[in-house]
């Protein structure tokens, strides 16, 4: 991570904040869009490149692999599963509990459930189920969970109970009983090579359950009724018992009963109800005669009142009712003759007396009444005093008889307990007798398994999308870790993202001509010879030679760069460096220096690289004489001065001094900066290939003369973490860079970088404006 933090901007003056649109943001959603498909763009071929891999192991595997059926048959469950021996009715259905349902599941995953199989089938000797010197099937491969063991086994059964041993093995691990849902069915499945093997194994398995749940239910019935006899035979010997006691006590205690109930109980019942008649009665004639002696003992009985009116309809006596109506029909002619004859008259006279005696007669006739009343009074209360006699005889004898029978109700109770216990299981002795001679199943086959039309596994559509799936995972992730470990520059974002300062230009790589080596240069071995550089097709003249090209256009962007930033400071001598060796920076010192000089500046080109001086040896590979010369007074600097006449451009080679040491000490010293500020007042531009920073300490000591710096980055090659260290190490460089130039840009590889950049590069927007490549 680089710790060094410029305080001003590229193209500012000292403290001037960095532009808006240089200053990192958060990307936007068409940013993080365009660098997904750049990634896509970038890692395409990658990706695609492990599908036909993974296609042709799919491939293989199902051409390998042989073909596996299923076997499937639906069963449902209608009882319990209990056996039935205590129900009302033997074709009832009990409802299904989830229990049970997985109790029978249970049941056919069983070891005893597979051996019966087993041994019905024969499967003992089946190549299927028992693989002979340890060779496993592909059926057994596919459905044993410890198949990897499977295939490592080299042992033959050594008797009859290991062919059965394996045999109930395979079956167990191979036979699959799922309930459907939340249903009270569930489902049958078995896998074999063979589809109607298949099916008749599956079949096999349900009419084997229902078979054993016959068996086992017939066989607890059978036990039932067993146990239900012996059962029968006790209850029925305990209530014979129980009811011999009951006779016997009742002879013993003269107990007798009639229509479940006792004599003594009968009569104090009847003399009970007899008393409350006779007392009834004998209350009934006392108030009549009381009532009757009431009006005898008024002297003045008058027959045409009331109260004897009442009583004559109460006596219901017809003499009573006959002299009555006699006397009221006097009565009516007395009140009639009264007014008319007066009191006195003889016939007012003989009608009252008529009307006394007919009185006298009523009062005689209702004496003789009362004395009947009185007789019946007598004859009722002599009846209620015998009742009270008997009844309270009969009560005495009962109190003894109740005493009796609390220990007779006791035997009672219990021989009826036995003798309804013994009801009770007769009867289910009966439901067991029938359910043994009718026994249900408790499940039925909804669906028997049928030979399967398509194999079950492999399934080939789902491998291969498996493998194209796999394929575009495994490719994915050698992308990513190839993105991840990508750790150099592609973009200018990256390079103001990464060393907080500005990108200058992306100059495309540019390949090198045939005629690349110089042509007619001047022999200078001499001093004062001629010093001429004449163009060739070499890359440092390729500014010049294609003035409207691409790469033109990037130096332009650097020089446009220099003179932007030279309005705030004078940057007079710029020095060009890099990282590392052979990333361009000598072609792009050639270049920017050509270029400016085309444009009609005062430029000199002067070679630095005092350890390996590779642009002198392209510019002037004769040359002898330079930079060294001219710092330890062998040469005035006009004496070691190329030049080249198409474009005035200056070039100071380095010299002919190989093997020197001390190179940063030749740099750091007066005479360089001396030189310098000469070259300064003399030139518009003083363009200076210095060496790299990484290998040699010579970059660190221009500080004093070189007023700004030009780093150049390989694309695609130097990492970034090297140019971090590079400019970490030289502070100097970094707080007086201009900017970077990522050199060598693939455009055709960029636009999967940077696509806004690369079309920034296109030939049909350079085509406009006269451009051509």
């Amino acid at each position: 991570m680089l710790q060094i933090y410029k305080s001003s901007s590229v193209q500012g003056g000292e403290g001037e904040a960095a532009p808006s649109f240089l200053r990192a943001a958060e990307p936007s959603l068409a940013e993080q869009f365009a660098a997904v498909i750049g990634f896509i763009r970038r890692q395409f071929l990658v990706v695609l490149a492990f599908i036909p891999l993974t296609i042709g192991l799919a491939a293989a595997y199902l051409f390998t692999t042989p073909p596996v059926y299923l076997g499937r048959a639906t069963m449902i469950f209608i009882d319990t599963g209990k056996a039935q021996t205590f129900q009302q009715s033997i074709l009832g259905f009990d409802p299904i509990n989830a229990v049970m349902v997985d109790t029978q599941i249970e049941i056919m995953r069983s070891e005893n459930f597979a051996l019966s199989i087993v041994k019905d089938l024969n499967l003992t000797h089946d190549p299927e189920f028992v693989v002979p010197g340890g060779i496993c099937t592909a059926i057994n491969l596919l459905f044993h969970p410890t198949w990897l063991s499977c295939l490592f086994k080299s042992t033959e059964p050594k008797s009859e109970s290991d062919f059965t041993r394996r045999a109930v093995d395979t079956f167990e691990k191979r036979l699959k009983v799922n309930r459907v849902g939340m249903t009270d069915a569930v489902e049958i499945t078995f896998p074999s090579g063979n589809p109607e093997r298949a099916a008749q194994l599956t079949n096999a398995v349900a009419d084997e359950f229902i078979t054993h749940q016959l068996e086992a239910k017939y066989q607890t019935i059978g036990q039932a009724t067993a146990w239900l006899q012996d059962r029968l035979n006790e209850l029925l010997a305990q209530a014979s018992a129980a009811d011999r006691a009951v006779v016997e006590y009742k002879t013993k205690n003269n107990i007798v009963d009639t229509g479940g109930r006792l004599i003594n109980e009968q009569q104090l019942s009847e003399l009970n109800t007899a008393l409350v008649k006779a007392r009834a009665d004998s209350v009934e004639a006392k108030a009549r005669l009381d009532r009757l002696s009431q009006i005898l003992r008024n002297d003045d009985l008058d027959p045409a009142s009331k109260e004897l009116a009442a009583v004559t309809d109460s006596l219901k006596s017809d003499i009573i009712s006959k002299l009555r109506g006699q006397y009221l029909e006097l009565a009516q002619r007395v009140a009639l003759y009264l007014p008319r004859l007066g009191n006195e008259h003889l016939a007012v006279v003989n009608l009252r007396n008529q009307m006394r005696e007919i009185r006298h007669s009523i009062v005689d006739q209702m004496r003789q009444i009362a004395e009947a009343y009185k007789s019946d009074y007598d004859i009722a209360k002599a009846r209620e005093d015998s009742l009270e006699g008997s009844m309270a005889a009969s009560v005495a004898g009962s109190q003894m008889t109740n005493r009796a029978q609390i220990e007779l109700r006791q035997l009672e109770s219990a021989a009826k307990s036995y003798r309804t216990l013994y009801d009770s299981f007769q009867q289910h002795y009966m439901d067991s007798v029938q359910q043994q001679s009718f026994p249900m199943s408790e499940a039925r086959i909804i669906t028997r398994a049928s030979p399967p039309l398509y194999k079950n596994s492999p399934k080939s559509f789902l491998v291969l999308g498996v493998a194209v799936f796999g394929g575009l995972v495994l490719g994915l992730g050698l992308a990513i870790l190839r993105e991840i470990a990508d750790r150099v520059f592609r973009t200018s974002s990256q390079v103001e993202a990464k060393l907080k300062t500005v990108c200058l230009a992306l100059v495309p790589a540019i390949k090198p001509s045939a005629k690349a080596k110089s042509l007619g240069i001047k022999a200078a071995t001499k001093i004062g010879a001629p010093r001429i550089i004449a163009a060739n097709a070499g890359l440092p003249w390729y500014v010049v030679n294609s003035p409207l090209s691409r790469f033109a256009e990037s130096i332009r962007a650097v020089k446009v760069g220099a003179d932007v930033t030279n309005a705030a400071k004078p940057n007079r001598v710029i020095g060009i460096t890099s990282s590392l060796p052979n990333e361009g920076k000598s072609t792009i010192s050639a270049s920017l220096a050509l270029l400016s000089a085309h444009a009609g500046a005062r430029v000199i080109l002067v070679d630095c690289d005092l350890r390996n001086p590779s642009l002198s040896r392209d510019l002037v590979p004769i040359a002898a004489p330079g930079l060294i010369d001219v710092l330890t007074e062998s040469a005035s600097l006009n004496e070691v001065i190329w030049s080249v006449p198409s474009t005035k451009l200056s070039f100071l080679p380095a010299g002919a001094k190989p093997h020197l040491i001390h190179t940063n000490e030749i740099l750091a010293s007066d005479a360089v900066r001396r030189l310098f500020d000469l070259l300064r007042e003399s030139y518009d531009y003083v363009i200076v290939d210095l060496s790299p920073i990484a290998p040699v300490v010579d970059v660190r000591s221009t500080g004093h003369f070189v007023d700004s710096y030009v780093f150049v980055v390989e694309w695609g090659k130097t990492t970034i973490g090297v140019v971090e260290h590079a400019l970490t190490s030289a502070r100097g460089v970094y707080e007086n860079l201009l900017g970077v130039v990522l050199n060598k840009v693939n455009l055709k590889q960029m636009i999967s970088y940077d696509r806004h950049r690369s079309n920034y590069y296109y030939n049909s927007h350079y085509g406009k404006y006269g451009y051509t490549e």
